[in-house]
Order: C-alpha cells, then structure tokens, then sequence
C-alpha cells in the first residue's frame, strides 16, 4: 500500500514514519512517497526516516520528488500536511495581528484567517490534481486550518478526504486518566469545529462519568484543560472545552501574555527548526538524535504562553508521550483499508450529524470508520452560547473560501471583520492590507 506525504520535508513527517514502522499488521503501508518543493528539507527529513528504519527488516521504502503528480499517482492514501510560505509566513501572521492588538495564531483568529487565505488556493490545486490523477486515493487533511481546508478540498473530493487533529484524543486521553478508566473502553461526545469543540460526555458501559469528574477538583485541575480555563469555569460551561478555546475565553489575558514572551510561538519554531535543518543538512549522522531532541523541546513549549497566562505551569510529562496526530492517521488509514471498523473523532461532512449546520459544513465530531470511509455520529445540538460561536466561526471559514475560490477582496474583509476576535471594522482592513503587502501569496485578492 502506498502512503504519499505532501509537506514531505516537514519537521513532524518522523512521527508518522514512526508509527508505520511500528505496523506490522497485513495490508500495512510498504512505500511511502515524500513531496515537497524544497528538496533541501526533503533530504534532512529523508536522513532521519532512514536512521529510524535501520534493523527494521520490514521498514516501509521511502523515495521523494518534488513533482506532485509523480507524487500522488498510484498513491492508496495522500497525507496532506503543507505549510504554504513556511513558519516565515506565520511569523508575519503573528506580528501583524499582535500590532493590531489582536490574536495571530495560526488557526485561530486574525493568524488563522490569514494562514487560511494563502493556503486555500494551494489545498483546492491540490484537491483537483488529485482528482484527475489519483482518485482511487484517499486524503488525510492534516493542514491547518485543519476544518476549513479540509471544507474547501471536500468541494473536489468529497468524503474522500477526511481531516484529522490530535487535540480532541489528547483531551480524550486525559479524561480518561483522570477517571482511572481505559481509553479504549472510554465513549466520547465531543461536538463543534476543528479547534472549536467541547468534550460533553465520558461514557464507560453506558454510565457518564463526567459529572464525578467536574466535581473532583483535584482530578479536574490533573487535566491541562482544568489548569487552562480553571475548575469553576469548566463547571460553568458544563463541559471540557478544546484546549485552543482558551483563545476565546481569555482573549485579553492571551494576547497580553503573547505580547510579553521574548518571542511567538511561529519566531520559536522557526529559529528551532532553522537550527535543525542546518545541523542535519551539515552532518553525516546524527540526524535521529536532532530529531529528538528538537521534537522534545517543542513539545514542551507547546501553548506556553496560555499556560502562562494561566498559570498553568509546565505541561505534564504524560502529555509529551508520543500517540498523537500520527496514530490517528493510522488508525484512520487501517480501518479503511482493511475495513476495520473503528470510532475516531474527525473532520468530516456533516450530512445532519450537528443540528443548527448545513449538510456540507465540516464538523468534528466522533465518526465510524470502515471501508466506506467515515460517517459522522449524530450527536445533540450544541448549547446556545457554543453553537453562536460555531455558527460565527463557521460564517469565517466560508467567508474564506469564497474569497480562495473566487479572489474577492471583500470576501476576505469579512472573514476578519466577522471574526469574533476581531473588534472593529477598521482593524479587519488594516489587518488584510499589511498582510496582503508582506505576503505576496494574497496577491490574488482583488
């Protein structure tokens, strides 16, 4: 079976290759085809895979190109994780939006709309090559703005591509930790949009356990979550609210704490990787040990702003396990090709599984998976102050891929101005204009 990774030269391209070589189960993943248009990044990345692989007999191959046709023709499963302008485009997604006083993170508000404009375009280009040259294959959307792209190729792929994200399993995770339950035996509704979802039940054997959970403060401060947004206002929502949601509820606290840090998270990472590559690039060995090392640091400092902002201190050691993204795309692509049925939270159509959205919205929520692909589980509708966020979240994410489709100006305008965590009219046209002269990607907006 073949497994084609676009954004083949990307630093988290290990962890997938990881867990494959972990899979030794049949109909497994054999070759694995890396894409990217720089082939600097895709030969550090390929010394790595190939320092992972050694002594494992059965490792998947591994080959790279920068043509994407080459890339995905004959491909079962296309993985799509590119970043388009790299962490330098979300360094400027970042900068701008704080000097506006607003939120630049790269999926979330000003950030997130930016980031969503310059990558549409590239994910629909994508999405129709795929269709005209493989379209036996099945995509794995892990490109953020994870809903919104995932919404946008669905357009020429329909349920063929199905979005991922790890964060609603992480928090799954962690409930089930702090309940002393197993995971597996743990049933999840969780409801809303890529980022934008709450964690309603904890299910074991038909019982909710959540209600024992939310009034236990010591289990409930156990969870990042709990540390984030505090016991009483997770009593208040009656729900565990996505971690990313803290950007919401505590705008100001993060946007000041964003303000304060010596640097972004987009200026950390790509100082970080900057270093990395270069070390690899100069050196014979070594690579999988530079991998680590560098993976380890960033996943300590993941939301370290919020947590500061919260005082949330340091993430704990049991979330740095690996089991992420890339376990999910495994799980994901096993069910499917070997007809495995399985429940896994994605993003995928909503097809009347979440009242109060059309049939075509991109949701998350927890699916079944099998041959057929993945069908959303109907779940109950969303309380009234979650389901005016979506459906305002929701209105950006359209407003962005009209204006990807379309090339209108205006379009874009109002996805930031209707932004929730955008607050006026004038900074939304001061916002798109800055980014549109220091990123030439959105010169197609007129």
């Amino acid at each position: 079976m073949k497994l084609t990774i676009l954004g083949g030269g990307g630093f988290r391209v290990p962890l997938v290759y990881r867990a494959l070589l972990a899979d030794h189960e049949p109909g497994r993943v054999t070759r694995v085809t890396l894409h990217d248009l720089d082939a600097g990044r895709l030969a550090a990345i390929g010394r790595v895979l190939a320092e992972q692989a050694e002594g494992v007999p059965d490792a998947p191959v591994v080959d790279t190109t920068t043509d994407l046709d080459e890339a995905i023709r004959d491909a079962d499963f296309v993985f799509s994780a590119i970043r388009v302008h790299g962490l330098e485009g979300r360094v400027i997604d970042e900068r701008v939006a704080l000097a506006e006083g607003v939120l630049g993170q790269e999926t979330v508000g000003a950030g997130g709309v930016a980031y969503g404009l310059r990558t549409l375009p590239v994910a629909l280009h994508i999405a129709e090559r795929i269709a005209a040259v493989a379209p036996q294959a099945w995509v794995i959307n892990f490109t953020n703005p994870a809903g919104m792209v995932t919404e946008a190729m669905s357009r020429h792929l329909g349920d063929r591509v199905i979005g991922i994200c790890d964060s609603p399993a992480g928090l799954g995770k962690r409930v089930a930790r702090a309940l002393g339950a197993d995971p597996r035996r743990v049933r999840l509704d969780y409801a809303g949009l890529n980022h934008l979802g709450w964690l309603r039940r904890a299910e074991v054997d038909g019982v909710d356990l959540l209600p024992r959970l939310l009034a236990d403060d010591t289990a409930l401060l156990s969870l990042e979550e709990g540390k984030l947004f505090g016991a009483d206002w997770i009593r208040t929502l009656g729900a565990i609210p996505n971690e990313y949601l803290h950007y919401y509820y505590f705008g100001r606290e993060g946007v000041a704490a964003t303000k304060g840090a010596a640097q972004t998270r987009g200026s950390f990472l790509l100082d970080q990787q900057s270093r990395f590559y270069a070390t690899v690039a100069g050196c014979d060995t070594g690579a999988l040990a530079a991998w680590q090392s560098t993976l380890l640091e960033r996943e300590t400092t993941y939301m370290a702003e919020n947590r500061d902002a919260a005082g949330a201190g340091d993430r704990d050691e049991s979330d740095l396990e690996s089991g992420g993204y890339e376990q999910i795309a495994l799980a994901l692509m096993r069910a499917i090709a070997l007809d495995q049925r399985a429940t896994l939270i994605l993003n995928i159509r909503n097809q009347g599984a979440l009242p109060g959205l059309d049939e075509d919205a991109v949701i998350e929520v927890p699916c079944t998976v099998g041959a057929g692909g993945a069908r959303a589980t109907v779940v109950d509708p969303l309380p009234d102050h979650a389901a005016a966020l979506v459906a305002s979240v929701k209105a950006v994410e359209r407003a962005v891929i009209e204006a990807a489709t379309t090339g209108s100006r205006r379009a874009a305008l109002r996805a930031f101005a209707v932004h929730p965590l955008v607050d006026s009219v004038a900074v939304a046209r001061r916002l798109l204009d800055e980014y549109q002269q220091q990123l030439p990607q959105l010169g197609y907006l007129s």
